[in-house]
């Protein structure tokens, strides 16, 4: 195994490779781990759905990657120095110049999160009746186009949604598709197409240059606007400089310079890129800056802070100069692919090769008992839960929405993700993890589904309530009882 941009993965004495953190902790946050039997109440008034339970009854939380993540004692650090002023902020010049520097775009807008530069970009270039094609879509970004009388359509190649495969680069998009849609559609209709770094919702898969000058260079023939969701784009870099013959031997910093003139918008969530709480776009012709800039204002704040903190402003800036350390951008990966194996040494069923974000469970091999519209994703999660003290996230049918006869949309993969958020957790943490999904694999029959008792009408993922159409939590707790007696 050649180890080119550093040490960080080590071979012991028995064979075994271990990915080694490559920091130190000097500030701690206490922990608790509930009983089973506290968990299966909490799980309970919660609704079965993991975001509406509280931090302080989570032991381990990989719900996300968002917002979560630790920061550096020089972002620390830099915070000390803000400059808070509402307009002219000199932390807003030093955000400015850091983020020109990295992607070469002479225009930043800011935002206060990702999913306010969607909103931006969706009203600043969605019209009724014209599509947005996108190797995959992120449930926040669909809405947000369809809001504003748009449509997504995906452009995934087939390789892309199988759970379990070789293919280095599952997140690339299907050009010969992109070159039809142009003709059924004709140029005019395309507002502009997205590429998201790391596929979130099929577990967090690259794309490659190679198949992103490939789609640029048909964009600029039929001049129609490149937009990248860069909030994942670390572990796509990671993955590029890994998977990529063409990149093995570039500096990160290059690799990003690369993407980044292949694209005309791009944006991110600092919360995942950056290692803070905020988000931006970056553009590089004044017509686009300026269809964005008035609603900047009106929806984030001036120009110069856009809804954030200048404080996380500074903490933004030191992290996207630590997105070029790849001993900091390869931990989250090295980390995931970790538990991965573990997972497949054990038979447990997840999304291959491992991706970025976090390890991805194929909820739809694991409890295929489950009928798919008692949302076998959802019940997967809870079960995690129960059992573990563990949040993760469904990512399958629930984070769907019903059709205009209502309907169930049936989505292409039913997912649970354990988010690994970035210098969070220990090793002897991840094999906690590890031990108890896989005594549960042995267990699945035990799961049973979920139905709704509140059911939002849009992104109900987040806010929804449901119930098990069974007894079969009490089932489970009893089998884990029997198994580990008294022990958390």
């Amino acid at each position: 195994m050649k180890m080119n941009w550093g040490r960080t993965m080590i071979k012991l004495t028995n064979g075994e490779f271990l990915p080694l953190e490559m920091h130190k902790v000097r500030v701690v946050q206490k922990l608790r781990l509930p009983n089973i039997d506290e968990r299966k109440e909490l799980m309970k008034e919660a609704g079965y759905n993991t975001f509406l339970l509280q931090n302080k009854d989570v032991f381990l939380d990989m719900l996300t990657d968002s917002g979560v993540n630790a920061m550096s004692d020089l972002q620390v650090s830099s915070m000390l120095r803000a400059d808070d002023a509402y307009a002219g902020s000199e932390t807003f010049t030093r955000l400015k110049d850091v983020l020109n520097h990295v992607f070469d775009k002479e225009y930043f807008l800011p935002a206060h999160q990702g999913r306010a530069c969607e909103n931006i970009i969706a009203s600043a270039f969605c019209e009724k009746g014209k599509v947005v094609p996108m190797n995959y879509h992120f449930t926040t970004t669909r809405a947000h186009i369809e809001k504003n009388g748009g449509k997504v359509v995906e452009l995934i190649t087939k390789e892309g949604i199988e759970v379990q495969s070789e293919l280095s680069f599952k997140g690339n998009m299907d050009t010969d598709a992109l070159l039809e849609l142009i003709k059924e559609r004709g140029k005019e209709n395309i507002s502009f197409l997205r590429m998201e770094a790391g596929t979130n919702l099929i577990g967090g898969q690259p794309f490659s240059v190679a198949n992103l000058r490939k789609v640029s260079q048909i964009c600029r023939e039929n001049d129609i606007r490149v937009v990248l969701d860069a909030s994942l784009l670390q572990d796509n870099l990671y993955f590029i400089k890994m998977r990529e013959e063409e990149f093995k031997d570039r500096m990160v910093y290059e690799i990003i310079k690369e993407i980044s003139s292949l694209c005309d918008i791009i944006y991110f969530s600092a919360r995942k890129f950056g290692f803070a709480r905020g988000g931006g776009i970056l553009t590089t012709t004044k017509e686009d800056y300026n269809a964005m800039r008035d609603l900047v204002i009106l929806y984030e704040g001036f120009l110069t802070y856009g809804g954030m903190s200048v404080r996380e402003m500074e903490a933004i800036a030191q992290g996207i100069r630590e997105t070029l350390d790849m001993e900091v951008i390869s931990q989250g990966p090295m980390f995931i692919k970790y538990i991965c194996d573990e997972f497949k040494k054990a038979g447990v069923p997840v999304v291959t090769p491992a991706g970025g974000l976090g390890v991805h469970i194929d909820a739809m091999e694991f409890v295929k008992h489950i009928p798919r519209k008692e949302y076998r994703a959802g019940a997967l999660a809870a079960a995690i839960y129960i059992i573990s003290g563990v949040r993760g996230m469904e990512r399958g049918t629930l984070g769907e929405e019903r059709d205009e006869n209502g309907e169930e949309v049936l989505s292409n993969m039913e997912l649970v993700r354990l988010a690994m958020p970035r210098r969070v957790y220990t090793l002897s943490q991840v094999k906690y993890v590890a031990d108890r999904v896989i005594w549960l694999y042995k267990n699945r029959d035990l799961i049973g589904g979920l139905r709704f008792v509140e059911e939002p009408e849009t992104l109900r993922f987040f806010a929804g309530r449901l119930e098990c159409v069974s007894d079969w939590a009490d089932k489970l707790v009893e089998k884990f009882k029997e198994d580990f007696k008294d022990s958390l």
